[in-house]
């Protein structure tokens, strides 16, 4: 392919700066990403200590087809560069009583459901043809980008709004279909992926449980993580430059325009377009000329709702716990009252709910022989609320262990741990630039969705385009991955 002389700088080595790097690199733009760290990924990155491998964050791959659609529009196969394996069971749910297996097989999930919620099998009937409905609309409002207002009332939208349950909430609209507040919590707990409480979060991320059990989830043999490694030898197979340790200051703008970026070594570069994979708020407060913003400036920001933010353990095990699903997630006995404290009231609680992901049990590459990586994550209050990390982070800890020795077959676990990596909300905020510590980023409520979402080609600076969790389609990997796309695709329209 003919050499594209036009020049691409990206902030950041995250799952949207790659994906739009990928893209434009195969499309023959000379493609530049800097990134701080010393390898790629942001927080969908590894941590390694001493054997064992650590998904820093994103742990599920669901709606596989977007990875192997952008592998594909680098004339690819993701299959060639990483190895999938897909759940079943998904993912067990525990609750107080009882436990029940989540899989994407229609049959064993209508029989699971009949033997632990008995009479309520039929509702899956209704969920699968009426959230299939919603998703089918939907979904093609999150592959456009929205730098117009005539893009929010187009054709798409149009067509989507009387599918999406306006005015309800998640739970509301499962509970259409479910009468057990445990079975309906089954359906509606995913709103954590976005960082928001299901009572709160807007029935149009129902479509999130359907895709689960329609597409399912994958595990990538070596983490998730790899995923950014294998996009990461795209780019540089199609002749884009990755340059690791190495910190963007600010962004470089003349006339409202983006024209480069400026490193903390005193080092200028310069592009005709720049892309921002940094967190959206760190960027905006941090990065950007605080004159050339309105919507965004730097004491606006905390007005904004932000999701939650996430305690994080990374145990290296020198056992396997053969008898704990790949991924599990344990209820608090009041759930309902566990998320309004973090989300409402920002206080830690005594009653936690926690995920395990316990991925040595299908992937060897992870460990040592015979040993086990456990990724603990627990919801938290961002850092809105006053707690005090450096004080609390050894109690909550220690919290933590105990609930997992008491709600599991993992009664050992403190006599097996040989490396432990704690992250607390201050952790994310200082030293992985996560504005509040709010991991899932903007909240998803209604005025910060689609148009109202920090747009792809970026409102308030010329020739800058916007890519990861803040930017519209939202958080989460494949929205990630498509918020890369369509940056990507702008750019190949405007530098015709």
């Amino acid at each position: 392919m003919e050499k594209n002389k036009k020049k691409i700088i990206i902030v950041g080595a995250g799952p949207g700066g790659l994906v739009a790097g990928m893209i434009l690199a195969h499309q023959g733009f000379e493609v530049t990403i800097f990134e701080k760290e010393n390898k790629v990924g942001g927080r969908n990155a590894y941590i390694e200590k001493n054997g064992y491998r650590f998904d820093i964050g994103p742990t599920f791959l669901m709606m596989k087809f977007i990875l192997d659609e952008i592998f594909a529009k680098t004339g690819r196969q993701s299959k060639d560069y990483l190895n999938f394996t897909k759940l079943d069971p998904m993912y067990d749910l525990y609750f107080a009583d009882k436990k029940i297996s989540i899989s994407s097989d229609d049959k064993k999930m209508k029989d699971e459901i009949k033997k632990v919620f008995p009479g309520e099998e039929d509702g899956l009937d209704k969920f699968y043809p009426r959230e299939k409905k919603k998703y089918d609309k939907t979904y093609p409002c999150l592959t456009i980008d929205y730098s117009s207002l005539s893009k929010m009332i187009g054709k798409n939208l149009r067509k989507a709004i009387p599918y999406l349950t306006l005015g309800k909430s998640v739970h509301q609209v499962i509970g259409k279909y479910f009468k057990s507040e445990d079975l309906k919590l089954c359906f509606n707990f995913q709103t954590k992926y976005l960082g928001m409480s299901p009572w709160e979060c807007p029935g149009a991320f129902t479509i999130i449980p359907y895709v689960e059990h329609t597409f399912g989830i994958y595990h990538v043999e070596g983490g998730l993580s790899e995923i950014s490694e294998a996009m990461a030898k795209v780019i540089e197979e199609d002749g884009g430059k990755i340059k690791l340790s190495n910190k963007v200051k600010n962004i470089i703008t003349e006339n409202k325009t983006a024209k480069g970026v400026e490193l903390e070594n005193g080092e200028k570069f310069y592009g005709d377009s720049v892309v921002i994979n940094a967190d959206f708020a760190y960027a905006m407060a941090n990065l950007v000329d605080q004159n050339l913003l309105k919507k965004y400036k730097k004491e606006k920001l905390p007005k904004k709702k932000f999701s939650c933010s996430t305690f994080m353990l990374y145990l290296g095990i020198d056992k396997i716990y053969p008898e704990l699903q790949h991924h599990s997630i344990f209820f608090s006995k009041d759930y309902k009252t566990y998320v309004n404290k973090i989300f409402n009231e920002k206080e830690l609680v005594d009653d936690i709910s926690f995920y395990i992901r316990n991925s040595s049990i299908n992937d060897k590459k992870v460990a040592p022989e015979g040993h086990s990586n456990i990724y603990v994550l627990v919801p938290v209050p961002n850092n809105k609320s006053n707690t005090d990390w450096e004080k609390e982070k050894n109690n909550f800890r220690n919290k933590v262990i105990k609930a997992i020795t008491e709600k599991t077959k993992m009664k050992d676990l403190e006599n097996h741990i040989k490396e432990e990596i704690i992250i607390t909300p201050k952790d994310w905020e200082k030293e992985y630039n996560v504005f509040l510590g709010a991991t899932f980023n903007l909240a998803h409520n209604l005025m910060q969705m689609l148009y109202f979402r920090p747009r792809n080609r970026f409102e308030e600076i010329k020739n800058c385009y916007l890519v990861g969790g803040g930017t519209h389609p939202g958080s989460g990997l494949p929205t990630i991955y498509e918020s890369g796309r369509i940056s990507a695709d702008l750019i190949v329209k405007d530098l015709k």
